[in-house]
């Protein structure tokens, strides 16, 4: 296992002093559970971990780069650079899925693949790092492989934000139903009309807006929906 192990290191840019952390974090629970994890364990509470750090971290870094912005932009740039999509395109880059350790099943269902397990294993490998490193090589990781995604962005930086998009990767990572948009209503005549555009999730999450296009007012009915779930979490905080 050492061979991989190094191998991994030099792709995460960070040399572990307990490669056990980096093992563990690679371990999923498939693996484990057939008794083929070293020293027993899986990623699992790595992972519960990770997820803290990597928000905290996230946070941290949109506060700074811009003072200005309002709570809701930084929650959602927050929650796409968090996201499942964008952690699991971050693993892919690194090459994660191919250090793996995994169950035999898991191995021939395509494991090394899925999204949301290497998403799993790259918040492992970030506490595995803060645990061996502590919070500032913790941060440095993420810097080098999460936050490139902000520089990246055409434009304006918030201002380009698919609402949308980030819409459907909350509900997803909060194991919501899927948003539902429909056209309810539209105005003016032909030349200038405006249309009002319902957004759903679920039964109780509900956002309507109106826009010059069908798509303009579907981003804005799913800008309010994000503003009522970062209500919404806030009163459960």
């Amino acid at each position: 296992m050492q061979a991989p192990v190094e191998g991994l290191e030099k792709k995460l840019g960070y040399r572990f002093v307990n490669t056990d952390l980096l093992v563990r974090a690679l371990t999923h629970r498939s693996c484990a559970a057939e008794g083929l994890a070293q020293g027993g364990g899986d990623n699992e509470q790595l992972e519960f971990l990770g997820d803290s750090i990597l928000g905290f971290v996230v946070s941290e870094a949109l506060v700074k780069l811009r003072p200005q912005a309002q709570e809701g932009q930084l929650s959602q740039w927050k929650s796409h650079l968090v996201s499942a999509t964008h952690l699991h395109q971050c693993a892919v880059t690194i090459g994660l899925g191919e250090f793996l350790l995994l169950g035999r099943g898991e191995e021939r269902n395509g494991g090394r693949g899925r999204k949301t397990l290497l998403a799993n294993a790259f918040e492992a490998v970030i506490a595995a790092i803060h645990l061996d490193g502590g919070i500032d090589a913790a941060c440095q990781f993420v810097g080098q492989h999460v936050l490139p995604a902000l520089a990246e962005a055409d434009g304006d930086l918030f201002e380009t934000l698919n609402h949308k998009s980030v819409l459907q990767e909350r509900t997803q990572a909060l194991g919501m139903p899927v948003p539902r948009y429909a056209t309810v209503g539209t105005s003016g005549p032909e030349h200038a009309k405006v249309f009002t555009v319902e957004a759903r999730v679920g039964d109780h999450l509900i956002g309507r807006a109106t826009g010059s296009s069908k798509k303009a007012a579907s981003q804005q009915a799913a800008e309010r929906l994000i503003q009522q779930l970062n209500a919404v979490e806030q009163g459960q905080a």
